[in-house]
C-alpha cells in the first residue's frame, strides 16, 4: 500500500526487512516452558508515555526504560522517540512477531506496531536501528478510514507475518468496530473481517489449535473518548459480551451475553498452553473476572471472581475495583490483576481453572491502598497496566487508563505524572511482595510530567505470545 508516509527518510518498513546480517531462526520460544526456562531477564522496557489531554503541548512517545540493576541508568528513562503528530493517545501496542512466528525463518521481533487510539494513526518502529528505536514508517488515518475503522486497540501478530489490529470504530468513531490487517511488510492490507459481524469491539485472542479466536467490548469511540458518563451504561452504549470466532471462517460463530455482572468486558486472556481451551476476562465496570472454557462443543463464560463495591465519603454509590488489566503467568498457574480504583495488585491460583484462589495482593494508590507513597514519591492514581516477567517471578505496572478517564478519577496524575512500579513474586509461596527501591517516575521529565501505559519486553512477554 502506497497511503503511508515515511518519515524517516523515506524508508519503508520492507526496505528494513533485510538490513541485518545476523542469522534469523524465527522470534520467540518453541513453548511457553521454554520461554520460562532459556528467557533471561529483562534488563529494558517499551512503555509508552502520553501527552494528549495534558497541559503539555508535546506529542505521546515511546520510552526505553532501563531495567537492569546492576545498571548505572537502573530505573531511568533512557531513550524517548517522540511521534511525529501530536494527539495521538497512544495506548496499547505490540510487535511484529511472536512464538506463533517461530517457525518462520525470515521473521524477527524487530518491529513495534504503536497505534494512537484517538488519532487513528499506527506508527512502525524500528527496535534495532543503530541509534535507537525509529519510526521506518506511518500509516494516516486517512487510509484507515478506507476500510471504515478507526480507534485501533490490540495488536497480535497472526503466525506467518503480518498484524492483526482490533478497532473500536468506524471512520465516524462509531458503531460498528472490527479488524484490520497489515500485511508482512507492515503495510496497509484491508480489514480481516466482514463489516457488521460484530458491534462492538476491544481485546482479543486466538488460539490457533482450537481454530478460536475471542473478542471483548468497550464502547464506540465516540462514547469513551470523552470521558466516562453513566448514562452512557445506562443507555446500553458500552459492551458486555463475548465473541466467539471461527479463526479460519472469520465469522462468529458464539456470542455469549455476560449480563449485568459482565459490563465492560476488556482483556481476553487465554492459557497459554495451545491446547487449553480455558481463559479469563475481566468485567471492569461489574467488578467482576469470568473464567472461559469450552464444554461439549459449546463456549461457556463464569463469573469466579467478585470485587465488592467500597463506600466512600462524596460518592453517591459504592466504589467499583475497577479491574483494569489481567495476565496468566507463562506456566498457567497464576492470574494477575489491577484493581485501579480501589488501589489493588493481586495474584489468584488458577491452577483449578473454574475455581481460582487469592493468593496474594498489594494494596497501593487508588482511592483504599494502604500505601500510597513509593521511595518518596506520591501515587495519585492506582495500579492499571500489568507486565510479568517471562519466568514469573516480578510484577510490574503503571497507573493511566485513558487520559480522559484519568482526568475524571485520578485528576492529579495530570500534574504529576504516572510511576512505574515492581513487585517481586514467589509462585512457591504464592506471594507478591512491593520491591520499594523500584520507581521509574514519568512525572519527571523535561518537557513535563507524562502518563505511562502498556509495557512491552524485547523478548515477549505473557500479554502478547501465542503458540501455535
Amino acid at each position: 500500500m502506497s497511503d503511508s508516509s515515511h518519515p524517516s527518510g523515506g524508508h519503508s518498513t520492507h526496505d528494513h526487512h533485510h538490513e541485518h546480517d545476523h542469522e534469523v531462526e524465527g522470534p520467540g520460544y518453541a513453548t511457553p516452558q521454554a520461554a520460562i526456562e532459556e528467557s533471561e531477564r529483562e534488563t529494558r522496557a517499551y512503555v509508552v508515555g502520553l501527552y494528549t489531554g495534558s497541559d503539555v503541548d508535546e506529542p505521546d512517545f515511546l520510552a526505553v526504560v532501563d531495567l537492569d540493576p546492576d545498571s548505572e541508568t537502573y530505573c531511568e528513562i533512557v531513550d524517548q522517540l517522540s511521534m511525529p503528530t501530536k494527539g495521538d493517545e497512544l495506548h496499547h501496542f505490540g510487535w511484529n512477531a511472536c512464538s506463533s512466528s517461530c517457525h518462520v525463518g525470515d521473521l524477527e521481533r524487530r518491529y513495534l506496531v504503536v497505534p494512537g487510539n484517538r488519532s487513528s494513526r499506527i506508527h512502525i518502529v524500528d527496535t534495532l536501528a543503530d541509534d535507537g528505536p525509529e519510526i521506518v514508517d506511518v500509516i494516516e488515518p486517512e487510509a484507515i478510514h478506507e476500510y471504515d475503522l478507526s480507534s485501533p486497540h490490540t495488536v497480535h501478530c497472526p503466525a506467518g507475518g503480518g498484524v492483526m489490529i482490533s478497532m473500536l470504530g468506524n471512520a465516524d468513531g462509531d458503531l460498528p468496530g472490527g479488524f484490520l490487517l497489515l500485511d508482512e511488510n507492515l503495510e496497509l492490507e484491508g480489514r480481516w473481517d466482514e463489516p457488521g459481524e460484530i458491534e462492538m469491539n476491544y481485546d482479543f485472542w486466538y488460539q490457533p489449535r482450537q481454530n478460536v479466536m475471542i473478542s471483548s467490548e468497550w464502547a464506540a469511540p465516540k462514547t469513551y473518548q470523552p470521558g466516562f458518563d453513566l448514562e452512557d451504561v445506562e443507555a446500553g452504549k458500552y459492551g458486555q459480551r463475548l465473541h466467539f470466532w471461527n479463526w479460519t471462517d472469520r465469522t462468529v460463530e458464539q456470542t455469549i451475553d455476560l449480563g449485568e455482572e459482565g459490563l465492560v468486558p476488556l482483556e481476553v486472556r487465554f492459557c497459554h498452553n495451545p491446547e487449553s481451551t480455558h481463559g479469563y476476562v475481566n468485567a471492569a465496570l461489574s467488578s467482576n473476572i469470568f473464567h472461559f472454557f469450552e464444554e461439549d462443543g459449546e463456549w461457556r463464560a463464569e463469573k469466579v471472581i467478585d470485587f465488592e463495591g467500597r463506600d466512600l465519603e462524596g460518592w453517591d454509590m459504592p466504589v467499583p475495583a475497577l479491574p483494569t488489566d489481567i495476565l496468566i503467568s507463562m506456566n498457567d498457574r497464576y492470574l494477575f490483576g489491577a484493581n485501579w480504583l480501589h488501589g489493588e495488585v493481586w495474584m489468584y491460583d488458577i491452577s483449578d481453572p473454574a475455581n481460582p484462589r487469592h493468593a496474594d495482593s498489594i494494596s497501593i494508590g487508588g482511592y483504599f491502598g494502604e500505601k500510597q507513597a513509593v521511595n518518596g514519591r506520591e501515587l495519585v492514581a492506582g495500579p492499571q497496566m500489568v507486565q510479568l516477567s517471562l519466568d514469573g517471578r516480578r510484577l510490574y505496572w503503571t497507573t493511566s487508563l485513558y487520559s480522559s478517564w484519568d482526568d475524571m478519577f485520578f485528576p492529579e496524575e495530570a500534574e504529576h505524572g504516572s510511576v512505574m512500579l515492581k513487585a517481586d513474586v514467589d509462585q512457591e509461596q504464592g506471594t507478591l511482595e512491593l520491591d520499594e527501591d523500584f520507581l521509574v517516575d514519568f512525572g519527571d521529565l523535561p518537557a513535563g510530567p507524562a502518563r505511562a501505559h502498556e509495557i512491552r519486553w524485547p523478548g515477549g512477554d505473557c500479554t502478547s505470545d501465542v503458540w501455535q
